[in-house]
């Protein structure tokens, strides 16, 4: 049976247009929000659940990957197109995303972002094959990006240069537990009543998370105004002429290619001999994603206070000794090396992410898009080279191809702490 899309479609229709909104106060007559004020938590709560709403749409597929295997007859590899043609797709989308959102209002794209994914994501749960399903995937990667885009730009503008470490972390610790919940509340609806209604039940949780944003979260007060595409290339080569920044963007690709693909095949290792776990009980494996949610605040405090160069080599080691731990064929072993896994990636994202925030402050839209350009990049080309080494050489294949990767992140977090680090941005 088809679920219903009613839910979505009244969102798109309704969300309020910033240009509607009363007039507010000039950049320069409104200060920054501090992490004292009582505003910062009225932006960071909505924010961080969008965070949570887009990251359950993106990913709760990824422990249904087994079964999309089983039920369209394909291999892992084919499977796991299923999140990589949502995150390339939303990679190449990032490009335009935040010149847009400064055309049209942040407010307005991120609301309206989700509410379009949630729809595609809604009739994805009826496609009638493989094909058509991964059309509906990569169209709500299309729409998705215009969240993830423009949350970390958003955050810089609007938070005082110290809230912003922190403001990150639950932006990002709200995606984490909604990655955690989306393929929890999947994998045990999966097991019971069929990966078509574990699809469905996130894209309504996407509906709820596009009327929060809508109605919640504060208008922009210091997003740049009058901006064209005119701009948009300027603002790219500024960006990746900062050696810096081009560092932190092979950083995102590392990083979270080495951490998808992790997520990807363990499903399939953990419900093969000698484990041969079920359904349920593999998808209770993405409760470490609460981890993440911890590493999120505490590395992005830890980098407020001691600086993102003396933090970021420790989360991508963290990393790399989790991936080595996931070889041995014991079960608590690989469980350890999966919160490892966990730990590095949030933590590491959250430091980056950050400090490609603070520098870039003259084309911080462009950097932010081509930080999670390659970041989704990193995703969709290593999480689906995964499947090649695991149908050559098992999970000791994944082990060796995201080992290396790792080695090569922790060289770029060592040569990152020899560049100067940023700026302070100067607040009004």
């Amino acid at each position: 049976m088809s679920p219903p899309a009613e839910p979505a479609l009244l969102i798109a229709s309704k969300l309020p247009a910033e240009s509607a909104l009363p007039a507010e106060p000039t950049p320069r007559d409104t200060p920054r929000i501090a992490r004292s004020d009582p505003a910062f938590w009225r932006l960071t709560a909505p924010l961080a659940f969008g965070g949570f709403s887009t990251f359950a749409l993106l990913y709760n597929v990824q422990p249904l990957l087994p079964l999309f295997s089983r039920a369209f007859a394909i291999s892992p590899a084919s499977a796991a197109l299923a999140v990589s043609v949502s995150t390339i797709v939303l990679s190449v989308s990032m490009i335009g995303a935040g010149i847009v959102a400064d055309l049209w209002g942040r407010k307005t794209v991120m609301a309206t972002s989700i509410a379009l994914s949630s729809l595609a994501i809604l009739l994805g749960a009826a496609a009638p094959n493989w094909p058509s399903f991964l059309a509906l995937r990569a169209l709500a990667g299309l729409t998705l990006a215009g969240l993830p885009a423009v949350a970390m730009a958003y955050l810089v503008d609007e938070l005082d240069f110290k809230a912003v470490g922190f403001g990150m972390g639950l932006y990002i610790a709200g995606t984490t537990l909604g990655g955690m919940s989306g393929r929890l509340v999947a994998a045990a609806i999966s097991e019971y009543w069929g990966w078509r209604m574990a699809v469905a039940a996130a894209g309504l949780l996407g509906s709820i998370g596009a009327l929060w944003i809508a109605f919640a979260l504060p208008p922009s007060r210091h997003a740049p105004r009058g901006a064209s595409f005119s701009q948009l290339w300027p603002g790219f080569a500024q960006a990746l002429a900062d050696p810096g920044l081009r560092l932190l963007f092979a950083e995102g690709f590392l990083v979270m290619g080495v951490f998808v693909c992790s997520y990807n095949y363990i499903g399939f290792r953990l419900a093969a001999p000698p484990f041969s776990l079920s359904q349920t009980v593999i998808g209770s494996v993405f409760v470490l994603y609460l981890i993440g949610a911890v590493s999120s605040a505490v590395m992005g405090q830890l980098a407020d206070r001691f600086g993102r160069r003396r933090v970021l080599w420790i989360a991508i080691a963290a990393e790399l000794a989790g991936v080595l731990a996931t070889l041995p064929n014991n079960l608590v072993v690989v469980i350890v090396g999966v919160a490892l896994i966990t730990w590095g990636f949030f933590g590491a994202h959250t430091v980056a992410s950050s400090w490609v925030g603070l520098r870039a402050p003259g084309a911080r839209p462009q950097a932010a898009a081509l930080y999670l350009f390659f970041y989704y990049i990193g995703s969709s080309l290593i999480g689906w080279l995964g499947g090649l080494f695991f149908a050559r050489g098992g999970w000791a294949a994944v082990v060796a191809l995201l080992a290396g990767l790792s080695a090569v992140g922790l060289v770029v977090a060592l040569r990152l702490s020899t560049i100067p680090p940023p700026r302070p941005r100067a607040n009004p």
